[in-house]
C-alpha cells in the first residue's frame, strides 16, 4: 500500500521503515533535507514540501503525520487539507489531544476528507517490537488502512492468548494483532492519553521504590538497619519472575547495569501533555486519579529539585523513546509524539 509519512523523526523514520521493509510504499517529507535523503537512500520516494508529496501520493491519498503534538500538527494538517482532495485521508499518529483531533476531522470534513487518529505506542523500540495502536475515525476509512496497522504492529508473537478471550479474533478483534479500532475521531488518542497518564503512575511507582532501596544505607538509620543494596542486580532479579516485571523494568534494568547510580542523568524530568489531559478528563468524569495526580506533580518539582527517584524517571524515558533531559533552568521542550 502507498503511504505518506510526515515528520522523520526517532518514530517517524523507523516507522517509514517498518512498513517498506514489508512491502508498503512510503512517500516521505521532513523540514529537514537530510532526513528525507537518508530514507530515499533506504527505498523510500523523498519530497521537497508537502504539496510536492500531495501530488505524488496516488487519490485516494493516505498521510500519516508523526509530527509533535501541538500547533506543528495544527499546522501540518492544515497545509494538508489545503492540497488534499476529497476522499484523502489523514492520520494523526502523534500524542494530540483528542479534543483537537475532533476539530480538526469537521474541519478537514468540509472538503471531504477523513480524519484518523492513531495513538501509537512503541518509542525509539518500535522497529524491531513493533507498535501498539490505538486508533479512531470512520470504521470503512480505518478498514481501508488496515494494512498499514496489521505492519505496524507487533502482531502476535509468542504472548500467549489472555484465558477467556478464545474466538474474539473470529469475532473481528485485532487486540491479539497490536492495534484496535476504539471508536469515532477522537477515540485512539483518548485511549492512548489514558495509556501514558497510566505509564506515569508505573513510572512513579518504580522510581521510588528504587530511591527507598538507593537510600537503605542512610547515615541517618540504625547502624544493624542499613544496606548497601545492588540495584541493579535486583531489576534484573525482579525481571524474573517477579509479579511486577514489565517493559518499563527491562529499560530501568538496562540503564541501571550501564551506570548503578544514574550518575549521567540530572533527575530533570519533562512530561509530554497526556498526564496532564488525563487529569482534566478525571476531573470531567468526576473520577477520583489519585496516583496520576501526584505522578504528574512529581514531574513538576523536578525541575526543582532532584532525586535519586527522578533519575530513574529520565533513564527510563530515554530507554524507551530516546528523550534526552533539559538542562536545569534550560526552556522546556513541547510535547512530542514519542511517549511520556
Amino acid at each position: 500500500m502507498q503511504i505518506g509519512m510526515v515528520g522523520l523523526g526517532r518514530m517517524g523514520s523507523n516507522m517509514s521503515r517498518r512498513l517498506m521493509q514489508n512491502g508498503h510504499h512510503c512517500v516521505v517529507y521532513d523540514r529537514g533535507a537530510e532526513s528525507v535523503q537518508h530514507l530515499a537512500g533506504e527505498g523510500a520516494q523523498g519530497t521537497s514540501s508537502l504539496e510536492d508529496m500531495v501530488q505524488k501520493l496516488t487519490a485516494p491519498r493516505a498521510v500519516w503525520v508523526m509530527v509533535p503534538a501541538g500547533d506543528p500538527t495544527e499546522q501540518v494538517v492544515n497545509e494538508l487539507a489545503q492540497h488534499m482532495e476529497s476522499g484523502d485521508i489523514i492520520i494523526d499518529g502523534g500524542n494530540s489531544y483528542y479534543k483537537d483531533d475532533v476539530r480538526r476531522a469537521k474541519e478537514v470534513q468540509k472538503k471531504g476528507i477523513h480524519y484518523v487518529d492513531a495513538g501509537t505506542s512503541g518509542g525509539v523500540w518500535g522497529l524491531n517490537r513493533g507498535y501498539c495502536l490505538m486508533v479512531g475515525g470512520e470504521p470503512e476509512i480505518v478498514q481501508h488502512l488496515d494494512p498499514i496497522f496489521k505492519t505496524l504492529a507487533p502482531g502476535r508473537g509468542d504472548i500467549p492468548l489472555t484465558p477467556g478471550r478464545e474466538g474474539k479474533a473470529e469475532q473481528g478483534s485485532t487486540a491479539e494483532e497490536g492495534y484496535l479500532y476504539c471508536g469515532p475521531v477522537g477515540a485512539g488518542h483518548f485511549v492512548k492519553m489514558i495509556h501514558n497518564g497510566i505509564e506515569y503512575g508505573v513510572m512513579q511507582a518504580y522510581a521510588e521504590g528504587f530511591d527507598i532501596m538507593f537510600n537503605a544505607d542512610s547515615p541517618n538509620l540504625e547502624e544493624g538497619l542499613r544496606y548497601d543494596l545492588p540495584i541493579a542486580d535486583i531489576a534484573e532479579v525482579w525481571r524474573r519472575g517477579s509479579v511486577i516485571s514489565s517493559w518499563l523494568l527491562d529499560l530501568a534494568a538496562i540503564s541501571l547495569a550501564q551506570d548503578p547510580k544514574l550518575a549521567g542523568y540530572s533527575g530533570y524530568v519533562q512530561d509530554s501533555g497526556e498526564g496532564r489531559w488525563t487529569l482534566v478528563a478525571a476531573l470531567e468524569e468526576a473520577v477520583p486519579a489519585d496516583v496520576l495526580a501526584a505522578s504528574v506533580n512529581v514531574r513538576f518539582r523536578s525541575r526543582k529539585e532532584h532525586v535519586f527517584a527522578e533519575k530513574v524517571l529520565s533513564a527510563m524515558r530515554f530507554q524507551f523513546g530516546g528523550h534526552k533531559e533539559e538542562p536545569v533552568g534550560g526552556k522546556a521542550t513541547p510535547p512530542s509524539s514519542g511517549g511520556a
